[in-house]
């Protein structure tokens, strides 16, 4: 049977797994985990209508993935879609990489032409990871924003991204005038104007971090935030401990890196921070009671040496994380990848990452951190199918070790371990299949 994203009814068999609710942190055992073995997954006009262990009739078109496993498709809450081509560039920590290899990359972007291959490419790259959503910094210029935009209404795809903001400390070529911050409110406000709410599209302020804006420049983000609060805001915070101590020559009056945003407004509970490594406890108390949510990208922490984001710590003190992969400082878009390298890093500081902490936070964690929990995440009745379908195990080490788990924590976590996108069988955003493995295709035509 050819697949085709016309279908209304479209029915998927196979190993369901998504979560009803936030697991402890050390359960390997947990009620929020909702696993539906040999089960089908039914999906009418684009929205999941419920599950099933029976066979649906034939007014449904069956696709039998019977023995590998369905997840909500994941979101990736900061990525750079300009740095796919500096990413894997070799030996600086942040401040360098960014003059070395990311600013001139982004450069190139103000060519229309250039933003728009670069869109297209960044967004199938997604969805053949498993992403099916993401949170998402372009570049100053606004044809990169309009081609992301434009792509990701093209796919269906949930996408939130913004002009980024800078006016210092930068190539000239990526800085908005410092003379005339009222040229860069101008363009923001036209992006949301067209774009914002339009479909699954949503604006978010995006100053880059708080060395590349003037305080004039971050007024008028925070600005733009309370004139609307269904916006969203991105930013990084606290990656590394040279860019903390740059902040604080660069804001003697800021308390700390943290307050810089604080006190400008660019905290609220659509506020997405990037990184948060080095924050103390009362940056964290702000953070918690301001509702904004912690974007941890592990293996940029450790590709760049920036640090280790202690994660318990974080849930203690009321923070909602999410996991990211931050490409290109990050080396792969696959979330499992990342979820591996999270898994590392708890280790170091003496804790357990657990599968089901891991997945709930790319999956329905995020999409609640984003208020998006109505529409993706999970697999509740109503909500739109972004939906992946992957193998549990590709080669001859992964099928060993799959061949002998003694629980569904330790298949999963196995799973987590040792997959990436070569165990993407498919990816479907609102129902229509986006990425289809080439082998599985040509099976499906030869059957025909």
């Amino acid at each position: 049977m050819t697949l085709t994203p016309e279908t209304n009814r479209l029915a998927l068999r196979g190993d369901l797994l998504d979560f009803s609710a936030a697991p402890g942190w050390g359960e390997l055992e947990s009620a929020a985990v909702r696993f539906q073995p040999d089960s089908w997954l039914l999906i009418e006009n684009g929205r999941i209508v419920g599950t099933q262990s029976a066979a649906p009739d034939a007014s449904w078109q069956q696709q039998d993935h019977s023995g590998r496993l369905i997840l909500p498709g994941f979101i990736d809450t900061h990525v750079h879609c300009p740095q796919l081509d500096v990413i894997a560039s070799y030996g600086t920590e942040l401040l360098d990489w960014l003059e070395r290899y990311t600013f001139p990359a982004e450069c190139r972007y103000a060519d229309p032409v250039v933003a728009a291959s670069g869109a297209a490419r960044f967004l199938d790259a997604l969805l053949a990871h498993g992403t099916t959503s993401a949170v998402v910094f372009p570049t100053v210029h606004k044809a990169s924003v309009e081609a992301l935009f434009e792509a990701a209404a093209a796919r269906g795809m949930r996408l939130i991204t913004g002009k980024v903001l800078m006016d210092r400390n930068a190539p000239p070529a990526l800085l908005d005038d410092p003379d005339d911050v009222a040229g860069a409110e101008r363009d923001c406000i036209d992006l949301i104007s067209r774009w914002h709410g339009q479909g699954r599209l949503a604006y978010a302020v995006t100053p880059r971090f708080a060395p590349t804006s003037s305080p004039a420049q971050l007024a008028m983000a925070g600005a733009l935030c309370r004139a609307d609060d269904s916006l969203y805001m991105q930013t990084h915070v606290a990656e590394n401990r040279a860019e903390v101590r740059w902040v604080a020559e660069l804001f003697p009056e800021a308390r700390s890196y943290l307050d810089v945003y604080a006190r400008v407004g660019l905290l609220h509970p659509r506020a997405l921070l990037a990184h948060c490594i080095w924050l103390d406890e009362e940056d964290k108390r702000v953070l918690a009671a301001s509702g904004a949510q912690v974007a941890f990208c592990p293996s940029s922490n450790l590709f760049l040496g920036s640090g280790l984001f202690d994660w318990p710590a974080a849930r203690a003190a009321g923070l909602a994380v999410s996991v990211a992969s931050d490409v290109g400082g990050g080396t792969s878009l696959s979330l499992q990848r990342n979820l591996l390298d999270g898994y590392k890093v708890q280790a170091l500081l003496g804790h357990r990452l657990s599968a089901w902490a891991g997945l709930h936070a790319a999956t329905r964690g995020a999409a609640e951190a984003l208020g998006l929990a109505q529409e993706i995440g999970h697999f509740g009745v109503g909500t739109l199918a972004d939906v992946c379908v992957w193998d549990w195990a590709v080669g001859p080490v992964a099928e060993a070790r799959d061949a002998v788990v003694r629980s569904l924590h330790e298949r999963v976590f196995a799973w987590m371990a040792l997959s990436d996108e070569r165990n993407l069988v498919a990816s479907y955003v609102a129902g229509h299949p986006r990425f289809i493995r080439a082998q599985l295709l040509r099976s499906q035509d030869s059957s025909d």
